[in-house]
């Protein structure tokens, strides 16, 4: 299993556990064991905590790959934006060199004719 499998199982479970908690505040209610203001207050309280963990886990996450990503020495997508754009500047100036050159010089590059 990855660790994208790891993490995608992680939050399924979480979905799960939301609609189980909903399900068990709602049977409450219809038994008569918590009024509706209090189921709502529940779910308020338990979705504001949810989303707080929730939140934590994506940064918790993001701090990780961060890391994984630096210690691989990976480039990142602003260091290959930078390459494509000095690339892009030595490609300019290559072809306009090669316009500034003699035809005769043109020819030579290309090699030897086979006869």
């Amino acid at each position: 299993m990855t660790f994208f499998d790891a993490v995608r199982n992680a939050l399924l479970a979480g979905f799960g556990i939301q609609e189980k908690v909903s399900e068990f505040i709602n049977d409450l209610v219809k038994k008569g064991e918590l009024s509706e203001s209090q189921a709502a207050k529940l779910v308020k309280e338990w979705t504001d905590k949810a989303d707080k963990s929730t939140e934590q886990l994506s940064k918790s996450l993001s701090d990780i790959i961060s890391k994984t990503m630096e210690k691989m020495t990976i480039p990142s997508k602003d260091d290959i934006e930078k390459l494509n754009r000095k690339i892009q500047a030595l490609s300019a100036r290559v072809k306009k060199l090669e316009g500034m050159r003699p035809e005769s010089a043109r020819g030579e590059e290309e090699g030897p004719k086979e006869e």
